[in-house]
């Protein structure tokens, strides 16, 4: 089958395998059809938008030959007087007919319209967004026909983004949601809709105060940038969060997970990546931080009580005694505190993974708690569902936890370096640079593999090797290693993604 790739690395392919469409200019000419959606586009208009202002005086000539070419290459069996099926001749010019679903935009164009109850609209947007391996029509973007398609589909992937996120909310997935919609409003912060699902979400996970905060950040940026207030929209959305109007959140949809094992002993399957129960150890010297932590924990099938501690020194014993899969550990209790106890239990054989549970904002605690191989952190006064979800991100070790909030610690912090610095990059292949800027960037295994078009599979192999070579534990270390190695330096505009 033909298909034809436009969302990344512009490409035609046969039963999945590469075309040879020759070079730039030849390969401009099938883009260019491509665009035009299946109309004839003429030839005076391919000449002034292949070269602009300047065609040469054989341009004529030297389309009819790209032409002969690209249908040699679509069309190899095709006898040499046959009529040609797919770059076709369309007086006064030429067009390219393919079916939606052999062209990657147009599939997509027809995805991100497609209409339906939530759970329809959710797979529709999660097939639309998945169809993008990168930036669109980038090779040509010299050419203003290119950059004016590429910054539609963008306006479209940007669309397709919201409505899944609108879908997810009335599904109940706020939880899952809050990261990438927390990075869809810093990449985007003058889109109402952006900082409208981010409020809604953050408001359904019980976080008001959060979800005020948010629009406060909106009305901010758009006064500095706009000179305007929020939207009469988004100031509705706040007055109903302020006098508590809004609906109920729905309630979640339950997790696929498999029975629930018996406290305390291994789960088949269970541990980092895994797919069975997840163990959790929780350390705290607060009995009432323990217990509401238990009560979250005993009620989410997918995750069990492996054992509890009141001190760090505790904290180490449970887990040489019980092997968890995840530990929760309070950065700041007697004996032995949080940040020594975690250095001693990741420095064991088979480590567990390791959150902080902090009372406290973003400190140099929490920074070279990171440092030393945690995966990440958690106020205390967060939601059930971000400690489950937290619990999971870092059990998979697939995706940071709070990727907003751990870039931005991060980034504050990566100019002060110590001796136990990671080491520097240098030797590491463009290949692995790549993976690991993503990584900065709080992207999932999932989104690199979009954006880079590789298998996720494949990027979680990449990114063990580049823990391996670099000697690091865990995935919020390698964020360190490419900001302090000034791989990627705070503020830098973040790469292209898909959530």
């Amino acid at each position: 089958m033909l298909t034809f790739t436009a969302l990344g690395p512009f490409q035609a392919w046969a039963d999945g395998a590469p075309l040879d469409l020759g070079g730039q200019r030849q390969r401009a000419v099938l883009a260019r059809l491509l665009v035009a959606g299946g109309r004839a586009v003429p030839v005076n208009t391919l000449i002034d938008e292949l070269w602009p202002g300047n065609p040469p005086a054989q341009a004529l000539s030297t389309i009819q030959g790209y032409v002969s070419r690209l249908r040699r290459a679509l069309e190899p069996g095709r006898a040499p007087r046959e009529e040609a099926e797919v770059l076709v001749s369309a007086p006064p010019g030429y067009a390219l007919r393919a079916e939606t679903g052999q062209v990657d935009a147009w599939r997509f164009e027809s995805l991100v319209k497609s209409e339906g109850p939530p759970g329809q609209v959710w797979a529709a947007m999660e097939s639309a967004l998945g169809l993008w391996r990168g930036p669109a029509l980038a090779e040509f973007a010299d050419l203003s026909w290119a950059v004016t398609e590429a910054g539609r589909l963008e306006e479209l992937r940007l669309i397709a983004v919201e409505r899944r996120a609108d879908a997810g909310l009335t599904l109940g997935r706020a939880t899952s949601l809050v990261a990438d919609l927390e990075a869809h409003a810093a990449e985007h912060p003058l889109r109402e809709e952006a900082w409208r699902l981010l409020a809604v979400a953050l408001y359904r996970m019980g976080r008001q105060g959060d979800a005020l905060a948010a629009l406060r950040r909106a009305r901010a940026v758009w006064r500095d940038e706009l000179g305007l207030d929020l939207t009469a929209g988004l100031k509705r959305l706040e007055a109903d969060m302020l006098a508590q109007r809004l609906e109920e959140p729905p309630a979640p949809e339950p997790p696929a997970v498999p029975a629930l094992a018996s406290p305390g002993a291994p789960a088949e399957g269970a541990g980092p990546g895994g797919g069975g129960v997840l163990r959790v150890l929780v350390a705290d010297d607060q009995a009432l931080v323990r217990a509401g932590v238990k009560a979250m924990i005993g009620s989410d099938p997918g995750v069990t009580l492996a054992g509890e501690a009141s001190n760090g020194e505790e904290a180490i014993a449970a887990v040489q005694a019980t092997r968890p899969d995840v530990v929760l550990l309070d950065i700041q209790m007697p004996r032995l505190d949080g940040l020594a106890a975690a250095r001693r239990i990741l420095a064991g054989e088979q480590p567990p993974r390791v959150v902080m549970m902090t009372t406290f904002g973003s400190d140099e605690n929490l920074y070279a708690a990171l440092r030393a191989g945690v995966s990440g952190f958690l106020l205390k006064t967060a939601a059930p569902e971000q400690f489950l979800a937290a619990i999971r991100a870092a059990a998979a070790g697939d995706a940071l936890i709070d990727p907003a909030m751990t870039t931005r610690l991060i980034s504050a912090f990566a100019g002060r370096t110590d001796p136990a610095s990671p080491p520097a990059l240098a030797g590491l292949p463009d290949d692995r640079l790549d993976v690991l800027k993503l990584v900065a960037r709080g992207l999932t295994n999932r989104q690199i593999g979009q954006t880079l078009s590789l298998p996720e599979e494949e990027v979680g192999l990449l990114v063990k090797s580049l823990l391996e070579h670099l000697g690091l534990f865990d995935r919020a270390q390698l964020v360190m290693a490419a900001y302090e190695s000034g791989l990627v330096t705070p503020g830098e505009k973040a790469p292209f993604s898909s959530l």
